[in-house]
This record gives structure tokens, sequence and C-alpha cells, in this order.
């Protein structure tokens, strides 16, 4: 098992980290790749990563399905919104892996999803699983 550790800098954060996942599968001939977050307010999705503005309508959607400061968890420490946001988004991503390549399609990256940032680190687990 592998780990990756990162800095948010803002409240809502899409941080690509294809590159770093890829890293970690470049030996695995044939195999599966998890990649998680250990965070309730945090995520992990496949999207597109040529056009931002994909990133901030994924934003924007949830902003508007999950308003700010109408929960009840809301009374223990203001972040309610984004432990919905992130119980909907989902913790982890799996992804194939061929000849040392994450078998993402052509416009697909791996993108952590910050929930309740600025936060000083944030810790994504990568396992590799291969397949005879």
């Amino acid at each position: 098992m592998m780990e990756i550790t990162l800095p948010t800098s803002k409240k809502y954060e899409l941080i690509d980290i294809t590159e770093k996942v890829a890293r970690f599968v470049k030996d695995i001939k044939d195999g599966i790749c998890l990649v998680y977050t250990p965070h309730a307010t945090a995520g992990i999705i496949i999207n597109e990563n040529w056009d931002e503005s994909v990133q901030d309508d994924f934003i924007n959607l949830l902003n508007k399905l999950i308003p700010e400061g109408k929960w009840k968890h809301d009374k223990i420490d203001g972040n309610g919104a984004a432990h919905l946001k992130a119980s909907i988004v989902g913790p982890s991503e799996m992804i194939p892996v061929k000849d040392g390549k994450l078998q993402l399609g052509r416009w697909q990256n791996i993108f952590f999803c910050e929930f309740d940032g600025p936060r000083k680190e944030r810790k994504i687990i990568v396992k590799v699983v291969k397949c005879m």
C-alpha cells in the first residue's frame, strides 16, 4: 500500500492526482489500482481534465444540490454540507492497469475532491493488486 499526501488551498477544490497515481503502476503488467481517501469530507472521482469548466460545473452542481448552513451537523462543526457531498461522491475509484498504464479514457483523469478546505494535509491511499 502506498500513500500520497497533499495540501489543499480552497474550501472546494478538485486536484488532479493522475500522474501521482500513475507512478505506482508503471511496473504492473496486469492489475487493478484502488485510489481511496480516508477523509469524511473529501472524495475521489474520475472525470475530464482537459476543460476546467467541467470541474467548476461539478462543484457548482454539488453546491446547488447541497447548500451550506442548513444541516443538523452544522451545529457541531459547520461542515454538514461537506459530509453530504463526500458521501454522494464516494471515497474511492478502481482503475484497471495494463502494461504499466492506468486504463483511463482519453479525457479521464483522477481527482481528489476537497469539500472542507483548505487543509494542511490530506491523504490518499493507493493499493495496486496484480492479476495473474
